[in-house]
């Protein structure tokens, strides 16, 4: 494992060198890009298990990311994608898998008969949310509860459809965030309809995955994400989704959000992300019905800001919490409905 560990590594550092430099060492037709990211965080309740979100579960501690190289080639109309990270963040995403801290993101192979249809196999982040697993490519460091709580991959087969200015995708899938699923022979289906007209900076996804999962529970997850770029400064985000499950009784949980990115100058911007989840049936943040018979619901408001020097970005950012009941500690001594926390993180991407 620590050989396997130093050969990834030394890899990643003499490929990171430059864009162009990786690009003379790889053979032909193939492309490399990748990032590592590193955060610091201090809660001011003095409590590493107030993190009730993905990837910052700390306290007043510098933390390592995950470490991330990207392989891609195609020639003609076929190609593959190995996407593998390492760390922390990479172990917390695919949780399913033996905890080695070195995950297989993405694995997938696609094949396009035409220029309207293409085919993939394997393994791919899912369609639905508006966040994503790379830190890079979120404008807060810190995870929102729906990505958190939602499907974070699929490994299946899927058909993506392109007409214009819409699109469509359908796919077969194991179930949410199994890799492999032989032991229990059940298939979820994935669905997506896309607008994104050419001349107007807006984008539209309608997004589903259903199926019935390991523990024989019917579970239907609809998104919707909505992305409008109102001038060259500024911008809107939007994505909300609700998830109903069926087992004898039927229980939902639903969560909202909206993302306000301002962008003042090249090399700075500031995203204010204000997210509210509501858990009333026990599913997911509020978990113990005998403590929280009623369920309960959580506004968070995120301040973030990105300053960037080419692959290199700066995150600052300030958090705070809202419950309405206490699922947060201060000093794992008394119980509270408030939670907030400032965070520092850098990133590179190359």
């Amino acid at each position: 494992m620590r050989k396997s560990l130093f050969v990834l590594l030394a890899v990643f550092f003499a490929m990171s060198a430059s864009a162009q430099d990786s690009t003379r060492l790889l053979p032909v037709g193939l492309k490399l890009s990748g990032y590592a990211d590193v955060y610091y965080k201090y809660n001011l309740n003095e409590n590493n298990t107030d993190n009730k979100t993905s990837f910052t579960n700390s306290h007043n501690s510098f933390e390592l990311g995950m470490v991330s190289l990207k392989l891609e080639s195609a020639y003609k109309n076929v190609g593959f994608v190995a996407d593998l990270g390492f760390g922390q963040r990479a172990e917390d995403f695919s949780y399913n898998d033996a905890n080695t801290r070195l995950a297989i993101k993405q694995l997938y192979v696609n094949y396009a008969p035409t220029e309207w249809l293409k085919f993939t196999m394997g393994s791919f982040a899912t369609h639905v949310g508006y966040e994503l697993v790379d830190a890079y490519a979120n404008r807060n460091y810190s995870m929102s509860y729906m990505f958190s709580y939602g499907p974070f991959f699929h490994t299946g087969v899927k058909a993506d459809f392109s007409f214009g200015e819409h699109s469509f995708m359908v796919g077969v899938f194991n179930p949410t965030d199994l890799k492999t699923a032989s032991w229990t022979g059940i298939k979820y289906i994935g669905a997506q309809y896309g607008f994104s007209p050419e001349s107007v900076p807006f984008k539209f996804y309608l997004n589903y995955i259903g199926g019935r999962d390991t523990f024989q529970t019917r579970n239907d997850q609809f998104d919707a994400v909505i992305t409008y770029q109102v001038s060259e400064k500024f911008g809107l985000g939007y994505n909300g989704t609700y998830s109903m499950y069926k087992n004898g009784i039927n229980t939902n949980w639903f969560g909202s959000a909206l993302y306000l990115n301002y962008d003042p100058s090249e090399s700075f911007g500031l995203t204010l992300r204000g997210e509210y989840l509501q858990d009333k049936d026990n599913i997911k943040l509020f978990t113990d019905a005998t403590e929280f018979p009623e369920g309960g619901n959580v506004f968070a408001l995120t301040l973030s800001g990105n300053y960037k020097v080419g692959g290199f970005t700066l995150v600052p950012e300030v958090r705070m919490d809202q419950a309405s009941q206490n699922i947060f500690m201060k000093k794992e001594e008394t119980s509270k409905k408030v939670s907030a926390n400032v965070l520092l993180a850098a990133i590179y991407k190359f």
